[in-house]
């Protein structure tokens, strides 16, 4: 039996040869990538920046003045690539002789692969301490199956996590391609509702049954550092992707269906509708300090609807230079690309697509231009087929304002001639067929009142159909007007929040609204880029709870009903 192991050693030892080169350089140095830089590059992310974009820095290596955290992050930067020798004291790592056993024979030994086939009864360990007599070759890998969150993406483009195929399978898994010291690229999907997940990079998709309604779909997201899949890297924010998003449409802006987020720190708003391609990031306390159970939850109303959802779950580590900024819901890491609030959709609507109750920012990493920080960032409406590119609430005009103050007013005097046709058609009623003329008399004119005044009230309300009409194309900013002698707001209730901002004749404003993005102080119905120079960037968008009319009343302004609004998409770019 002896020699059968001493076999099997030396094949191990002979698979494991390695040389170090001869030549100039008297050991060879091993180039390996940062974790976080691989996470972020399976992601999607671009975390050098001065590799990031077209224009770069004529000498890259030189640091830019005033810009050593190219990250409006938490942490500062990193250097993305690090050089490690075999042989660094630093490290902890055994010097590499000519001849050195690789890191899977280092596993073996130190396992107790070999020492393990002796009985507990015999004491003698032949292989005891081999490992520390011959200088092996260091692999981090081995000493957790999911050490350092290494990510991967599958041939399809999936994003998985590195780790060993039968520990995929244990996590119910699908093994795809293949990663680094022979682990799988591990796919998981969960399907279903009531799961729990610990993995990072996790689809939770719908159930393949028919989703009943009324009913609830939840998951939760366990971030615990007790895990062995999370015993490395804390994790300090959790990155949603809507690879796909479908639930029911809502009714005058208020969601019937909801997808909602609980035990986060970031207060992130409910929302309903269309939302494929967004993203949400999520702050929550170290999973180091405090485990966290972070709830995600549908609820589906009675009404028929389709329904159908594929999310991807990142746990993004603390310390990460990728980690979105606090307070910050969406995250855009590109000089340019496009911005868009929940359930806008480039479709033709005449309802409302604009959710209620929306209270979030929307930030940008300030990208490098010619090697030097940007200085402004820009932002015009989205080219659209169908749809409404910008549409946040419907502005108040003098016209508009008029037209319903006479609405009111004609809606006053049919309510008076209406009581007046009351006692008239009583006091005939009572006379009986003793009425006299007057009295007949008096029931004609009350009638023909009602007539008239329904007639005008008809009318007023055809051309408060207009003014409203007209005024829902145009722009709004913050502002607030005596209109018709009532003192009116626009963009107090909802309003897209741009710091800064102005045109290109340097007209500004800060707060936008209506169905045109201009901070032109008289209202137009053309749209037009404005730029910004306020950093970090950031946008802040804000919905109240209805989109009926708010009447006037102690300490509210007044503002009409809104109409068949969709929220907004622009094009983002800095200079």
């Amino acid at each position: 039996m002896m020699s059968s192991f001493c076999l099997m050693l030396a094949a191990v030892l002979l698979a494991q040869i390695s040389w170090a080169c001869d030549g100039d350089n008297e050991e060879q140095l091993l180039t390996t990538q940062d974790p976080e830089v691989s996470y972020a590059q399976a992601y999607g992310y671009t975390p050098d920046t001065w590799n990031a974009l077209d224009n770069q820095p004529a000498r890259a290596g030189s640091p830019v003045d005033g810009y050593s955290n190219l990250y409006e992050g938490r942490t500062r930067n990193k250097q993305q690539h690090v050089v490690k020798t075999l042989h660094s004291a630093e490290n902890g790592v055994q010097s590499e002789g000519r001849l050195a056993l690789g890191g899977l024979g280092a596993n073996l030994i130190n396992a107790g692969f070999f020492n393990n086939r002796f009985t507990p009864a015999n004491t003698w360990r032949p292989f005891a301490t081999l490992a520390n007599r011959i200088p092996v070759s260091f692999n981090p890998n081995f000493d957790n199956m999911f050490d350092m969150f290494e990510t991967c993406v599958s041939p399809n483009g999936d994003a998985g996590i590195c780790a060993p195929g039968s520990v995929c399978s244990l996590f119910g898994g699908r093994p795809t391609g293949s990663c680094s010291f022979g682990k799988v690229c591990c796919i998981n999907t969960i399907n279903k509702c009531g799961g729990v997940v610990t993995l990072n990079n996790t689809y939770w998709q719908n159930p393949s049954t028919p989703i009943d309604a009324p009913s609830s779909c939840s998951l939760t997201v366990r971030t615990d550092t007790k895990l062995a899949e999370q015993s490395k890297k804390p994790i300090c924010q959790i990155r949603l992707d809507f690879i796909s998003f479908t639930i029911a449409q809502p009714t005058a802006g208020n969601c019937v269906d909801t997808f909602k987020i609980g035990e986060a720190t970031t207060v992130a708003p409910t929302i309903c509708g269309d939302n494929s391609g967004q993203h949400m990031y999520l702050d929550v306390p170290s999973s180091a300090i405090t485990p966290s159970n972070v709830q995600f939850m549908f609820t589906f109303a009675a009404e028929t609807a389709s329904r159908s959802w594929n999310i991807k779950i990142a746990m993004l580590p603390c310390g990460a230079s990728y980690l979105a900024p606090v307070d910050c819901l969406q995250y855009f890491t590109a000089v340019n690309g496009k911005v868009r609030s929940f359930n806008w959709l480039d479709v033709t609507s005449t309802t409302t697509r604009q959710l209620n109750n929306q209270d979030y920012n929307i930030c940008f990493r300030t990208e490098l231009i010619s090697g030097l920080k940007a200085t402004q960032m820009c932002l015009s409406v989205c080219p659209v087929r169908n749809g409404d590119a910008f549409s946040i609430t419907t502005p108040t005009t003098t016209p508009a304002a008029v037209a319903a103050a006479a609405v009111v007013a004609a809606q006053n005097t049919l309510t008076a001639s209406l009581a007046i046709q009351a006692v008239a058609q009583a006091a005939f009623l009572t006379a009986g067929a003793g009425a006299t003329a007057a009295q007949v008399q008096a029931v004609n004119d009350a009638n023909i009142a009602v007539r008239n005044d329904q007639a005008v009230l008809a009318s007023a309300q055809a051309t408060s159909v207009a003014a409203n009409a007209n005024a829902a194309t145009l722009s709004g900013i913050g502002t607030s007007a005596f209109i018709n002698a009532v003192n009116t707001a626009t963009c107090l209730y909802d309003f897209l929040l741009i710091g800064g901002a102005r045109d290109a004749n340097d007209v500004g404003a800060d707060r936008y609204c209506g169905n045109a993005l201009n901070p032109a102080l008289i209202p137009v119905a053309i749209s037009t880029q404005i730029c910004t120079p306020v950093r970090p960037f950031r946008i802040t968008y804000h919905t109240d709870g209805t989109e009926a009319a708010v009447a006037a009343r102690t300490n509210v302004l007044p503002v009409p009903a809104d109409t068949a609004n969709t929220g907004f998409c622009l094009n983002y770019e800095e200079k």
